[in-house]
């Protein structure tokens, strides 16, 4: 540690800070526009001036380093001066647009403009303007706003890893443009709106819609992937009108992928409002007395083993554990949450989380990735990957791949193969990149779906896990085999249970006529054409999906913006969600339908409040009981037989990612006008027919 003083007041920093953190230290405010805490350190905008005794003149504090006994004034007249003629020379060109700009209210420049500006302009000449650059449907850009920190290129190029912004011309002519002129490919690119300190980049798809100060807050998490990225949901009225990020480090950082942002339009889009019920072959509207009544008089006679219940991918665990407490009331074990036919080791709790957690990514040194395409399936969780790949550099944190990879992931990764088949070669060493694993000190694996769904997803995990106990990803004090899932719902689904009991079915058996009724629970994501013409469907969610099309009778229940709720990511942390808006019409939330039906069938649930549900999930698993701990899972042991060298078959197969469009990966990303323009815009290349 080294101790400073700033303003007299000491202060112990870390050696090799700078002087601007030396000063956040001791509780002083400095004013940056080009500084940012998770960007590299540009020095450009010259706002963060300090004086340092006995340097011969003002430093920028966010690239000074600090050293043992130097005395920092953040607070002179000189600084105070230079403050003032840095802030004129920014705003000489800057546009008086204020009043228009959907920056307004919550802009750097303008807050600091106000507390250390002199209020008074002395520039009489003619103001520059700079050509608006189109960025894609996502991004805005008033560029003659632009005060050039480069905050937007540093964070292209280091976060993002798509190198596509850059400053061209020097002087008062620089700009802020691409190279070449094309939209942004990133899926992190709405993080951009965020970082920009003033109001050059903002979001397209809600330009000119309404002001900061309008907004009613509410913290929640994104539903989009099983990161659970901290989320604030900004609403006026009844609308949810913006989802930005909020900070976490322990999961996202301060970032958010652009479909958890801009998907947002989607939640107003083919809601369902109103329960259905079809007669003679059409859906009518009716009341919810009457469709519950119906719903029973369907059940009446029916035995609990022709009863089935299907979860889909963004189901609070609230709704999931009252429908699995009503199947097992009604006598059926035929639950199943794995509408992609996953296969996961449920033997422990380890056996289908992220072990490491994702802060685990900041401390491996090498990484293979199985079945997995981080960058579609956890865009937030990819950059976190691609940090540590920046902080070790290539030969400090070596990345390998099995499986098809579409797709630059953003950091160098070397193939071994696109089958199974390479895990032999690791097992039995002819795979150099086994050594690699060996070597380092926390090696990491990252299995995905695009192996977990396959016909021989066991096999390949055996094969993996012994792989892991083998090279020291798994050891006493580590625990480096991580299953990245792609569903919010997935980890709480399969902590509360849901999944087939004994004798139970699973969605394969259900939808090929093993069962009379089938409950769907948001359930979207599957060949609905397999379910059999002779089942009686139930749909219970919020958008009128393909699902909802082939239902019998239609339960309108609440999005996640619009319910309190509970979610797992994919690293085993329990969060919770607030409700920011009320559901449209008569929808309800999800569990207060499951709990009225319970009564109406005579099969009662014995809860009435949330807190009554949450006491239920708690005791059907502890890890409910403390949300937004994250429970660490023990290291596996190898004791079982089934994980013995040479038990393993594969399928000669390639591993297939499973994500074909980034953007329309659920329901409300199809219904999202926004990610249906993004779909066309940096979807896969489709044939068109000569003319």
């Amino acid at each position: 540690m080294v101790k400073v003083l700033v303003d007299g007041t000491p202060v112990d920093v870390p050696a090799g800070s700078s002087a601007l953190q030396a000063c956040e230290a001791a509780g002083k405010e400095i004013p940056r526009f080009c500084y940012h805490e998770r960007l590299s350190v540009a020095g450009n905008c010259r706002m963060c001036l300090v004086q340092v005794v006995r340097a011969p003149k003002l430093v920028a504090s966010c690239g000074f380093p600090v050293a043992e006994g130097m005395q920092i004034l953040t607070d002179t007249d000189v600084v105070r001066r230079a403050r003032r003629a840095v802030m004129e020379f920014l705003l000489i060109n800057h546009p008086l647009d204020c009043p228009i700009c959907d920056q307004g209210g919550e802009c750097d420049l303008q807050d600091q403009a106000y507390g250390y500006g002199s209020g008074v302009s002395r520039y009489q000449e003619a103001k520059r303007a700079v050509t608006d650059k189109e960025l894609g449907p996502l991004v805005k850009t008033v560029m003659t706003r632009c005060i050039q920190c480069s905050r937007c290129v540093r964070f292209s190029t280091e976060v993002a890893g798509t190198p596509e912004l850059g400053i061209v011309s020097r002087g008062e002519n620089a700009e802020v443009t691409t190279y070449v002129e094309k939209a942004l490919t990133s899926e992190l690119s709405g993080n951009l709106i965020d970082i920009c300190p003033v109001g050059a980049l903002t979001a397209k798809p809600t330009a000119f819609r309404a002001r900061s100060w309008e907004y009613k807050k509410t913290d929640s998490i994104d539903v989009m992937d099983a990161v659970g990225t901290n989320i604030q949901i900004q609403a006026r009225g009844a609308e949810v009108m913006r989802i930005v990020p909020r900070i976490n480090d322990e999961v996202n950082e301060e970032w958010l992928s652009d479909k958890g942002r801009f998907s947002v339009d989607g939640l107003k889009k083919r809601r369902l409002d109103h329960p259905w019920v079809r007669v003679h072959g059409k859906l009518h509207k009716a009341s919810w007395q009457d469709t519950l009544v119906s719903m029973a008089r369907r059940f009446e006679g029916v035995s609990g083993d022709r009863i089935g219940a299907i979860a889909g991918d963004l189901c609070d665990v609230e709704s999931l554990c009252a429908l699995k407490d009503l199947m097992t009331a009604l006598g059926s074990s035929h639950t199943d949450c794995r509408q992609d036919g996953a296969w996961y080791d449920m033997r422990s709790r380890s056996g289908y989380l992220f072990n490491s957690g994702i802060t685990g990514i900041d401390e491996a040194d090498a990484l293979l990735l199985i079945g997995s395409i981080p960058r579609h399936e956890a865009p937030v969780l990819n950059a976190r990957i691609r940090k540590q790949y920046l902080h070790k550099g290539r030969g400090g944190f070596p990345v390998a791949s099995i499986g098809a990879l579409p797709v630059d992931l953003t950091y160098n990764v070397d193939v071994l193969g696109e089958g199974p088949e390479v895990l032999t070669r690791l097992l039995d060493g002819s795979e150099a990149f086994a050594e690699v694993l060996k070597t380092a000190k926390r090696p990491m694996i990252i299995l995905g779906h695009g192996a977990l769904t396959r016909p021989d997803a066991q096999a390949v995990y055996e094969a993996t896990l012994q792989l892991a106990h083998q090279t020291g990803v798994i050891t006493q004090d580590w625990n480096g085999l991580n299953i990245l899932h792609t569903a919010a719902s997935r980890v709480g689904a399969l902590d509360i249970g849901f999944v087939p009991g004994s004798r139970g079915f699973a969605v394969t058996n259900m939808l090929r006529g093993g069962v009379e009724i089938l409950w769907l629970l948001g359930a979207d994501d599957f060949p609905l054409d397999k379910i059999s013409k002779d089942t009686f469907v139930i749909y219970q969610g919020h958008h009128g999906d393909a699902a909802a099309a082939r239902a019998d009778i239609i339960l309108p229940g609440a999005a996640y913006t619009e319910k309190s709720g509970t979610y797992v990511n994919t690293a085993g942390e329990v969060q919770r969600a607030l409700r920011a808006v009320f559901p449209p019409g008569q929808a309800r939330e999800d569990w207060q339908i499951i709990r009225a039906f319970s009564e109406v069938a005579g099969h009662p649930l014995p809860y009435d409040s949330v807190e009554a549900l949450r006491a239920r999930m708690a005791e059907v698993n502890p890890v409910f009981s403390n949300a937004g701990t994250e429970i660490a899972p023990a290291p596996q042991s190898v004791t079982d037989s089934s994980v013995s060298k040479g038990t393993a078959e594969f399928n000669n197969a390639r591993i297939r990612p499973v994500i074909d469009d980034y953007y329309q990966t659920n329901s409300i990303s199809r219904a999202s006008l926004t990610m249906a323009e993004c779909s066309r815009v940096y979807g896969p290349m489709r044939a068109v027919a000569a003319e």
